[in-house]
């Protein structure tokens, strides 16, 4: 891990850019804390530069809670090189959408590849962050994309509880996996989400396999999640993270 920024923000928050090989990302901490803060990784679905305003706001909302928060770039996405096979796969599933048609296969080619590349990068970005002075265990994930939450829910035993938001598509493939994720969760579903499958939305909910599991639903669109759910998701993670 190599850091090529850092700046203080006003609220006495760290904010560091790195690099983990070829994959960017920020980690923000706490200016001053006694113990270690445990970590929280936050998903988002790709685009560092455009999706910063928001995923600061979140990191610095965690911060406040006494966590350390840290999150990295998608594959294909941002900076990073573009697939030619996911851009392709997106306009396909744009297309099949506005013609009512089935994506089932389309949502295969653009989710597997992903989930298979990011995991891995999470799970090497997790390593270098928890070797880091003032971070410790343990973890968290909250956000999206939630078939990378869920492969990293089954294959990291270090997260102990997740927020996913329930914003993206799942294959259908992917649902035994939901089966063996056994950790706290919470899942934020907005109920009008312009870009998601509602009914699979709460399949995959349905599908998972932790004994403690809460689906909080909200109107509106997709970037519409209540700022109160904010609160929430630290009040979850304060139950299992500390």
């Amino acid at each position: 891990m190599r850091f090529t920024s850092e700046q203080r923000l006003d609220d006495d928050v760290l904010e560091r850019e790195f690099t983990l090989g070829e994959v960017p990302g920020i980690l923000w901490t706490p200016g001053s804390a006694s113990a270690p803060a445990p970590l929280i990784l936050l998903g988002h679905p790709g685009g560092l530069r455009k999706m910063y305003p928001r995923l600061a706001a979140r990191a610095r909302h965690s911060v406040a809670e006494g966590y350390a928060a840290a999150t990295i770039e998608l594959p294909g996405c941002g900076d990073r090189p573009r697939s030619a096979a996911a851009d392709a796969a997106r306009a396909d599933l744009r297309r099949a959408l506005a013609a009512g048609e089935p994506v089932d296969e389309i949502v295969d080619r653009l989710v597997l590849p992903l989930v298979d590349q990011a995991v891995p990068e999470w799970r090497a970005a997790l390593d270098a962050l928890l070797a880091l002075p003032g971070i410790g265990g343990p973890v968290g994930f909250a956000g999206g994309v939630i078939a990378v939450g869920i492969r990293l829910a089954v294959v990291e035993p270090r997260i102990a509880a997740a927020v996913l938001f329930a914003g993206s598509f799942v294959p259908r493939s992917m649902f035994e996996e939901a089966r063996q994720v056994t950790i706290p969760l919470l899942v934020l579903l907005q109920w009008d989400d312009e870009g998601n499958d509602r009914q699979l939305a709460l399949d995959v909910f349905d599908a998972f396999g932790s004994q403690e599991k809460t689906l909080h639903a909200n109107m509106g669109g997709h970037t519409g999640v209540p700022q109160f759910e904010g609160d929430a998701g630290n009040r979850f993670f304060d139950r299992h993270l500390k």
